[in-house]
Order: structure tokens, then sequence, then C-alpha cells
């Protein structure tokens, strides 16, 4: 019910997925209220980017934010481990524009996490509890969010590959249920398009190391699949992650079929566009208000043009 941060300082060092130059990250315990800040420490001295919806500025390949010419890119998996360990107010130092990629997954953070140690503030927790339904549907994808006490995904994927196909997951966010259940699941893409995109100079830091990688017919990683269903785990993990980006946790019950990073991010602009339609500010520790609006709301969303 109460608001938290790291206990310590944790340093790590990595590969950055967009530049695969080596980048230096310290997460560093921040007050009640302060959120989680990035601090890009550079030549013209420390840069401060505070993640929100309207902060994402490309979602190619990852979630990328930007306020005015700064940038920091691949959040969302750093995202979804503060989320999903339930961390609410952290500083974020970085010596380049990336989250390094790690190994793919959210794993090393929820580490650093547990070896900083989390402890409680003494501020309560606030929630954006979503207050009735709504569909927001794109071209045969879509998000669908109905009340809800807490934060629950059903998510499905289907693609056209004999090793995927359709996956689902439903899942219900607690932190040893995320460390369990999600953290180790990896990104993953296809030879192909990994070809390509390091023709383009795209992507320069993915590897065998840091994705699952699939050709025509199965896995190329040695070790192949942390579970037989990862492709749809690191979906939700995703999700988690683009979601974490709002001011405060969302509260809702999230049906998702074939969302990636950009539709995720234009829902979450939608509902904080119209956050007096459909999101309430709740406090914890008093009642979570339960709503009897009928009907569903149906979004029609605009497509953002500087969004892949």
């Amino acid at each position: 019910m109460l608001q938290t941060t790291i206990e310590s300082p944790i340093e790590c060092s990595g590969i950055g997925l967009h530049s695969g130059k080596k980048v230096k990250m310290a997460l560093r315990p921040a007050p009640e209220d302060a959120g989680v800040m990035f601090c890009l420490l550079g030549k013209d001295g420390k840069k401060m980017l505070r993640p929100c919806p309207e902060a994402v500025r490309s979602t190619q390949l990852a979630t990328t934010l930007c306020a005015g010419g700064d940038s920091v890119a691949t959040v969302e998996h750093l995202m979804a481990a503060l989320r999903g360990m339930g961390v609410d107010n952290v500083r974020v130092d970085l010596d380049g524009c990336e989250v390094p990629i790690m190994d793919g997954s959210a794993a090393s953070f929820v580490y650093l996490l547990r070896m900083a140690g989390i402890k409680e503030l003494s501020a309560p927790r606030r929630v954006l509890a979503l207050t009735k339904p709504i569909e927001f549907v794109r071209e045969g994808k879509y998000i669908k969010a109905t009340p809800y006490n807490g934060f629950k995904v059903d998510f499905t994927i289907d693609f056209p590959h004999p090793l995927i196909g359709k996956q689902s997951m439903s899942f219900n966010l607690t932190g040893d249920r995320f460390a369990e259940k999600l953290a180790k699941a990896r990104t993953f893409g296809f030879l192909k398009e990994v070809e390509y995109l390091h023709q383009n100079g795209l992507a320069l830091g993915g590897s065998l190391e840091n994705a699952v990688v699939l050709d025509e017919f199965g896995v190329l990683n040695e070790d192949g699949l942390r579970f037989d269903d990862e492709f749809v785990r690191h979906k939700v993990l995703d999700f988690i992650g683009d979601m974490a980006v709002s001011e405060y946790p969302l509260f809702a019950h999230f049906d998702v079929f074939a969302s990636g990073h950009a539709l995720n991010n234009e829902f979450l602009r939608y509902l904080t566009e119209n956050a007096d339609e459909y999101l309430e500010e709740v406090t914890l520790g008093r009642p979570v208000p339960r709503h009897s609006r009928a009907g569903v709301a149906v979004a029609q969303p605009q497509v953002a043009a500087a969004m892949g």
C-alpha cells in the first residue's frame, strides 16, 4: 500500500540494442512521489527525462522516450521489471542513450533490484483505476480493458511460424509471479529481419546473446527456448513495460490480441488523453471504486505519424 524505492545504488553495464555500444547504467534510490526518472550523463552535463505516454516518440524495435533533443531507447524491459517488482521511485543514470539490452529479458533487472533491496517509503501508493470498459481496435489487433482491482492481462499472439503459431497467456501481476513467470522471457525476431536491420545500420547490438532468433523452421539459439511459450510471455512482459510509462500504475483487466509497442502506446495515450472519462486516481488503502456504468466504449484510434 506504500510507495517504494531501492535501498542502495547498484550498477551494471551491457550492450545497447540500437548502437551496439557498451552502456553503463546505475539505479539510485529516489524519494516518495519522484517516480521513475532517467538521468542522461553526457558532455553537456545531466539531462533528466521522465516517462509518460506522450514522451514515447518511436516504437521501432523498442520503446524510445524523447524530451526536446534528448532520448533514451529500449526502456520497456526495465520499466516492466520496476512495475513487476513494485518499485515506484528510482533514478536511472545512463552514460548513453539506451538502456542496455542485457540478455533480451527483464531477468537481469529483477536481479539488480533484489540485490539493491526494495524498501517502503512513508507515502501511500496511488494508482489509475479504469472506470468503465473500453475496446481499442486497429487492423484486426486490439486491446480491450475492463475495471479490475489489480493488473491482469490475457494476451494472445498469432504468428505464421511452425514454432510459434497461436499462443495465449493469462497473467495476474504480482512481484513473485513476475520474477518467476515473465522476467526470463526474451525478445525474439526472425533471421531475415535481423539480417535486413544489420545491413541498414539498425539493431547493431542484436545477437543470439540477447534475443531468440528464428529461421523458417526453428530456433537458432543453441540453448533453445526457456519456456515452450516464451514468445507470448515476452509479449506480456513488453505490455507491462509499455503500460508502466503512465504516471501511476494502472488497475484494469486487459484482453490483448497481437499488440506491439506501437498499439500499446496508442492505447495508453488515448486513455490518458481521455482520463476524465476512463480513469480515476485512487490512493491505495482506500477501497477501489466499483462503477456501474453500462456499455462499452469503442475507440477508433488515429495513428501517430511518428510511430512505426
